[in-house]
């Protein structure tokens, strides 16, 4: 397999220092690695804009000019599927890692040995995003990429299948019968709803926040529940 990784940190060591972790993970795994490295937000959008076939990026927050957060969300608008893994010397953001689906955040100095545990986990996301849910509608069969589903809504006899940027599908199924087709990103919220928790764009004490502006309410007690299922996955 072969990746290609953007590093965006101001400080050409840690750039060094991360690259040559980057080096050893690929060696040890049999992974073919391209990796570019970039002083700012603003270089790294810059060159996106020319070439935006990118795999992972790994991206300090606090740097001159445009933060590691804002690039974040541009790059977003553009590609949802790309892995952003935050590695910073400030803990002070995690809650925005919400906003942009980050896989994890890495304090500085990196650990190696936890860096690589990252970066597997960075992988199988990448594989996991061309995983599809076939369903069959009352007009069509049609297969939904999972990285695309934003969250399952029942209703009576019916599932209603919200996505990113494919519209609804509406089944006649029962929310029980997608728990098993689905993957470890998905968790069953209540009695009617089924969540990806890659996509939540923000939690609140009452509701769960997506991309587009689709709102779902929070059923009492489960606040806390979704948020050790979140940690368990970072």
């Amino acid at each position: 397999m072969s990746y290609r990784i953007a590093i965006t940190d101001d400080n050409p060591a840690d750039i060094m220092y991360i690259s040559s972790i980057l080096k050893q993970w690929a060696d040890a795994r049999g992974f073919s690695v391209h990796i570019e490295s970039y002083p700012s937000a603003e270089a790294f959008l810059f060159q996106y804009e020319e070439n935006p076939a990118c795999d992972m990026i790994l991206l300090d927050i606090e740097m001159p000019g445009m933060d590691g957060v804002t690039m974040a969300k541009k790059l977003r608008e553009k590609n949802s599927t790309a892995v952003i893994v935050f590695i910073t010397g400030y803990s002070d953001y995690i809650a925005e890692g919400y906003e942009v689906a980050a896989l994890h955040y890495l304090m500085k100095p990196v650990e190696p040995g936890r860096f690589m545990q990252v970066l597997d986990r960075a992988v199988e996301q990448l594989c996991r995003a061309e995983k599809l849910l076939t369903v069959k509608t009352a007009e069509e069969i049609v297969r939904i990429p999972m990285g695309k589903v934003l969250f399952l809504e029942a209703a009576r006899n019916y599932v209603t299948i919200h996505t990113e940027d494919r519209g609804d599908f509406v089944v006649r199924h029962k929310l029980g019968d997608f728990e098993s087709e689905l993957d470890e990103r998905f968790l069953r919220v209540g009695r009617s709803y089924i969540v990806n928790l890659t996509r939540l764009y923000r939690i609140t004490k009452s509701e769960l926040l997506f991309p587009g502006g689709a709102v779902l309410p929070l059923p009492r007690g489960a606040y806390d529940m979704l948020n050790r299922a979140i940690i368990e996955r970072l």
